[in-house]
């Protein structure tokens, strides 16, 4: 199963308001383990940095003036995700802003059904906890080390490993079960038909175990040998 786990930069928090996105980091799993492919760009956001965003993400103006704008990348971005599941976290954020872009591309928006938002998955296994990236990749012992500023390529990459961790840790990639199945999280928010389906738990009959015949006998000639034995007693 292909899926892209993607992370985006941007010039504020809300597109309508002519917010731009400035990076995104987009990374491949293939049941569940990276492949190595990714796609990373930088935009030129034809706009201003405010400094609230610059301290977040460390892109001035200056680096980003000359980069591609978003138009210009979209196709191969386009050619990158395909139709796969796409994992972010605070989905609907990253979502908004990739539509808006694709919009004054005039191309089509990537469908709210292929959404996998790793902040509902966090919020229902792990109520009332802290659900940032930093916290949740601390609470998973993911090392962060290296995270002095956001960066889409870099947050995407520990978003991967985090999103293994909450869908029941590394056994999933390396199918050590026969049909591994995540932990049943009822969707909260908008998560797409996407991860309904892949958080919907698959419930297995269970298997009959008993004792044998030969099982038993052996246990009634353990047992005759106590003398006295309480459960004999009236």
């Amino acid at each position: 199963m292909r899926e892209i786990v993607f992370d985006t930069e941007t010039t504020g928090f809300d597109p309508k308001g002519g917010h731009k996105m400035v990076e995104i980091g987009c990374i491949e799993l293939f049941n569940r383990l990276p492949t190595g492919a990714v796609f990373h760009a930088y935009f030129d956001p034809e706009r201003d940095m405010p400094a609230e965003a610059e301290a977040v993400h460390g892109l001035s103006i200056a680096f980003l003036t000359g980069k591609p704008r978003f138009a210009e990348r979209a196709a191969d971005l386009i050619d990158f995700l395909g139709d796969a599941p796409l994992i972010a976290h605070n989905a609907a954020f990253d979502f908004g802003f990739l539509n808006a872009e694709l919009a004054v591309a005039g191309l089509d928006a990537v469908s709210l059904d292929r959404m996998i938002d790793t902040i509902a998955i966090a919020r229902r296994k792990h109520p009332g906890a802290k659900l940032s990236l930093d916290a949740l990749c601390s609470r998973y012992g993911i090392d962060r080390s290296h995270r002095t500023k956001h960066g889409a390529l870099l947050d995407a990459e520990l978003l991967a490993q985090l999103y293994v961790e909450l869908l029941g840790g590394r056994q999933i990639g390396l199918e050590l079960a026969a049909d591994p199945a995540p932990v049943a999280f009822a969707p909260q928010g908008q998560i797409g038909q996407a991860g309904a389906a892949m958080l919907a738990r698959v419930v297995r009959p269970p298997r009959p175990h008993h004792a044998s015949d030969a099982e038993l006998a052996r246990h009634q000639d353990f047992i005759a040998g106590f003398e006295d034995p309480l459960w004999t007693r009236p």
